[in-house]
C-alpha cells in the first residue's frame, strides 16, 4: 500500500510545508498498523485513515470497491470497515458483509484494513468463530467495540451469557490470539452518552487500553479544543497510547441530523446557525463542511501530540479528498514498490514476482492464488508445482466489470457486423479515441484498470496492428536502464534502474498464427508461445521448466529484482481465462443466435493466443517487424493447424 512519501507538516498560515520522505516498508517486510503509526509519530509525518460501511446490495459492493480503490491512491495509512450485525457480518463470501468487504479491501484493493468487531448480541463462541475467520483470511487489525444495544433501543441491557463491554472483547482477543491483531478502541471526547459521567468514561477507556488496546480512534466532534482537552485528560490518567481524532465532514443536512441522533452528540450553535439557511442546498452544505473540517484538521495537526486524522467518509469521496488535498496529505503519484499492485495481506508480503499475463487483471490472479501456502520470492520457480485455483464464477463482485450492460454495449458495439468491428473496438481502446457513436472505450474484458502509462511509448505501433486484427491484451516496450524514479516506467527504491524486454500478447486469426510460426524461424532471439482455445494447437520454443524474466530492476545495495516473468506452464492456465473472457462478459451482451454473438463465438473458437518476448532488449525491438510480416504472409497462407510442427 503506497503511503505519504512526500511527507508534509501543517503550517498555520499556508497549510503545508514539505519535509523529508518517510521510509516505508519494503516488499517482504510487514509492519503492523500500530508500528506504522508509531513510525509516523517518531518521524513527524502526518497520516490519515478512512472509514467505510458495508453496502446493502452486491451492486453497491462493486461501486464501493471502486471508490475504495480510488481513495486508496491518495495514500491512507489504513482503512476500516464497520460491523453491521444485520448484514451477516462474519460471512466471508457475502459481498454485503463486513468481513467479506474487509477481505476484499485487503486483498483486492491493496489497502491495510481494520475490521470493526462488536460483542453485542453474540455469545462468546460466535465471537471466537468470527475472530478465527478474520485471522484465517489475513486480517491483522481490529476495532473492538461493545456495539449498539441488541434490541435496537437506546438503553443497554446486560447480557447474561455474553460479553458486555469492549474491555471484555479486548481481553478475549488477546487471550485467544495474543499479539496477532493490532487492536484499536473507541474514545469519546465528550464522554459516552450512557456513562454517568465524563470521568467514568475515561476510566473505562483506560481499562480498554490496559486490557491490551494499541491505540484509540475517537467519536466525531466539532471543535478542535474539545479533542485537545480530551487528550490532556487521557494523559493525566495514564493513557499513553496514540489517540487519533475522528473527523466527519458535514456533507448533507439530513445525514448530519441522523448521525447526531445516533451518536447523541450536541452540535455547536454556531454550526447549526451557519447551515440552517442553506440546509436545502447540498452543494452549499458540502462546501461548508469541507471548509469547517479543513480548518479543524489544520488546527488539530499543529498540536504536538496529534499526528493523524481518521475520516468518517460515509462512503463518499469528494469532500474527504478535497480536504486531504488542501491539507497537502493526498499523494498524487505514490511510489510503486513493484510494477504491479500488491495486496496488503501480511501472508503475501514476500511475494515479488508474478507471471506477466495477469498484470492487467491482478484481482483475478489474487483470487486464483488465494489458497497458496507460499508465494514466490526472488524468482519464479518451476510452476508445474503451482496450483492455480479455478475461476468458475465470472461474476464474483470484485471481478465483475464495473460498467452496466448498457455502457458496455455503447463501448463494445450495440451490433457487430464483422470481425473488423471487433478490431475497431481494440484500436479505439488503445488510441483513447471515441468510436463511431462518439463513446470512448474505457475498459476491455482483459483489463481491470486503464492502460498503463508505459503504453504511450508503443501506442502508434499498437494502434496500427490492432486495426488489422492483431488484438493486443498485454504489452510492454523494451527498456534499457530507465531511472527507477521515471514517472511512467519507474518502480522500486530510489537511484535504481529498470530494464524490460519487449513483450507482446495478442489474439489473432488462425491464418496469422500459421504464418507467424513460419516467420519466427528467422528470429532466434524471440521466444514465443502460440495456443488455441482447446490446446490442440500448442507451439513454443521455450523450455517448459524455465521461466523467462521480462522485467527486472537493479538497485543500490540490493539483489536484482525480477517482478514479472513469462512462464509457459502458467500461460496455459491464463489461456483458459483469456479465451473465456470473450464469452463472459462480451458475448453475453448479445442474444443467442444473433450476428454479434456469432462473431464473438467465431473469434473464441478459431483465434490463437500468442505471446512474444524479444530477448535482444538493448536493441530496437523486432516484434513489430515480425507482426508486419505475419500479417502479409497471413493473407496468402492456406495451411491448416495440423501442418504446423510442434517445436518444444
Amino acid at each position: 500500500m503506497p503511503e505519504l512519501l512526500n511527507g508534509t507538516t501543517v503550517n498555520g498560515t499556508h497549510g503545508v510545508v514539505p519535509h523529508s520522505p518517510v521510509q516505508e516498508p519494503e516488499y517482504g517486510e510487514y509492519r503492523s498498523v500500530i508500528e506504522r503509526i508509531n513510525q509516523r509519530i517518531q518521524s513527524g509525518d502526518p497520516f490519515y485513515s478512512l472509514e467505510f460501511f458495508p453496502p446493502r446490495t452486491a451492486n453497491g459492493a462493486v461501486n464501493l470497491v471502486s471508490r475504495i480503490e480510488r481513495m486508496s491512491e491518495g495514500g491512507p495509512l489504513f482503512c476500516d470497515i464497520t460491523w453491521h450485525p444485520a448484514g451477516d457480518p462474519g460471512n466471508t463470501e457475502k459481498p454485503t458483509s463486513s468481513t467479506c468487504m474487509a477481505v476484499t479491501m485487503l486483498n483486492y484493493c491493496g489497502v491495510e484494513t481494520m475490521l470493526h468487531i462488536t460483542c453485542s448480541n453474540q455469545d462468546e463462541e460466535d465471537i471466537k468463530r468470527n475472530l478465527k475467520k478474520a485471522k484465517d483470511m489475513g486480517l491483522k487489525n481490529l476495532l473492538a467495540l461493545r456495539g449498539d444495544p441488541p434490541d435496537g433501543g437506546l438503553t443497554w441491557t446486560k447480557q447474561e451469557d455474553g460479553l458486555n463491554y469492549a474491555t471484555d472483547l479486548v481481553k478475549l482477543i488477546r487471550k485467544e490470539h495474543g499479539d496477532h491483531f493490532t487492536i484499536c478502541v473507541a474514545g469519546y471526547p465528550t464522554g459516552h452518552p450512557e456513562c454517568t459521567s465524563y470521568a467514568e468514561d475515561l476510566r473505562h477507556l483506560k481499562e480498554k487500553v490496559d486490557a491490551g488496546a494499541d491505540f484509540i480512534i475517537t467519536q466525531l466532534f466539532f471543535k478542535a479544543e474539545t479533542f485537545f482537552q480530551f487528550v490532556r485528560d487521557c494523559r493525566e490518567i495514564g493513557i499513553t497510547c496514540p489517540i487519533i481524532p475522528g473527523v466527519l465532514p458535514i456533507q448533507a443536512y439530513q445525514s448530519l441530523r441522523h448521525i447526531v441522533k445516533l451518536s447523541r452528540l450536541e452540535v455547536p450553535k454556531e454550526i447549526l446557525d451557519a447551515i440552517e439557511p442553506i440546509k436545502d442546498n447540498d452543494e452549499a452544505i458540502r462546501n461548508y463542511g469541507v471548509e469547517q473540517a479543513f480548518q479543524m484538521c489544520r488546527e488539530l495537526l499543529k498540536h504536538e501530540d496529534i499526528h493523524g486524522v481518521h475520516f468518517y467518509t460515509l462512503n463518499r469521496e469528494v469532500a474527504t479528498i478535497e480536504i486531504l488535498k488542501r491539507l497537502g496529505m493526498w499523494v498524487e503519484e505514490p511510489c510503486k514498490p513493484l510494477p504491479w499492485k500488491q495486496t496488503a495481506n501480511y501472508s503475501r508480503c514476500k511475494e515479488d514476482v508474478r507471471p506477466i499475463f495477469w498484470r492487467s487483471r491482478p484481482k483475478s490472479y489474487i483470487y486464483r492464488t488465494s489458497n497458496w501456502d507460499e508465494f514466490p520470492n526472488g524468482r519464479w520457480g518451476n510452476s508445474s508445482a503451482a496450483s492455480f485455483g479455478d475461476l468458475t464464477d465470472y461474476y464474483l463482485f470484485y471481478l465483475k466489470h464495473k460498467p452496466p450492460k448498457e455502457d458496455l454495449l455503447k463501448m463494445w458495439g450495440e451490433e457487430l457486423n464483422s470481425e473488423q468491428d471487433v478490431w475497431d473496438v481494440f484500436q479505439n481502446y488503445i488510441s483513447g479515441c471515441s468510436n463511431k457513436d462518439g463513446v470512448k472505450v474505457r475498459s476491455m474484458p482483459w483489463n481491470d484498470d486503464e492502460l498503463s502509462p508505459e503504453t504511450g511509448f508503443i501506442k502508434e505501433q499498437l494502434e496500427a496492428i490492432n486495426k488489422r486484427g492483431v488484438l493486443t491484451i498485454n504489452s510492454q516496450p523494451n527498456v534499457n536502464g530507465a531511472p527507477s524514479s521515471d514517472s511512467k516506467l519507474g518502480w522500486g527504491s530510489p537511484n535504481g534502474y529498470i530494464y524490460q524486454k519487449a513483450y507482446l500478447e495478442f489474439f489473432t486469426s488462425k491464418e496469422n498464427g500459421i504464418a507467424l510460426k513460419k516467420i519466427l524461424k528467422n528470429f532466434p532471439m524471440v521466444n514465443y508461445h502460440i495456443v488455441d482455445k482447446s490446446g490442440e494447437a500448442d507451439y513454443t520454443n521455450c523450455d517448459l521448466t524455465t521461466p523467462i524474466a521480462v522485467t527486472w530492476g537493479v538497485f543500490p545495495g540490493k539483489e536484482i529484482i525480477q517482478p514479472t516473468v513469462v512462464d509457459p506452464i502458467a500461460f496455459k492456465t491464463w489461456k483458459d481465462e483469456a479465451f473465456e473472457l470473450w464469452k463472459h462478459p462480451w458475448g453475453d451482451l448479445y442474444p443467442e443466435g444473433s450476428q454479434s454473438r456469432k462473431i464473438i463465438d467465431h473469434i473464441f473458437n478459431s483465434y490463437y493466443l500468442v505471446n512474444l518476448v524479444d530477448n535482444d532488449f538493448p536493441k530496437e525491438s523486432c516484434l513489430w517487424r515480425i507482426v508486419e510480416q505475419m500479417l502479409e504472409e497471413g493473407k496468402r497462407t492456406t495451411s491448416t493447424p495440423e501442418q504446423m510442427e510442434v517445436n518444444v
